[in-house]
């Protein structure tokens, strides 16, 4: 599976006609580790994908959603209960948080 996260900056740095060589200097990385997260080969620090989020002008929670979805799929692709323990997981969320309400 490609990562929809690198997809997504790929398609917004096109968009922007920036070139990887520009983008990756701005992100203290190499033009190949850059290359990487795009190409799903390696995952982004979050710090990376809130500086992403500024440099490409969107909505840092954009970002952050399919960076956490690649993630989880990570972690779950090849269990046979991914799909349950993602909906125990959903539920547990739901709950902490009306617990900080």
């Amino acid at each position: 599976m490609n990562s929809q996260f690198g997809n997504k900056i790929r398609i917004l740095r096109e968009e922007q006609k920036m070139l990887l060589r520009q983008l990756a200097p701005l992100l203290d990385m190499d033009t190949a580790q850059l290359s990487k997260i795009e190409r799903g080969e390696r995952n982004a620090k979050k710090e990376t994908v809130l500086k992403l989020a500024e440099i490409l002008k969107v909505v840092p929670d954009e970002l952050v959603t399919l960076w956490l979805a690649d993630q989880i799929y990570d972690v779950v692709k090849d269990e046979n209960t991914a799909l349950k323990a993602m909906m125990v997981a959903e539920e547990s969320v739901k709950h902490s948080k009306k617990e900080k309400e």
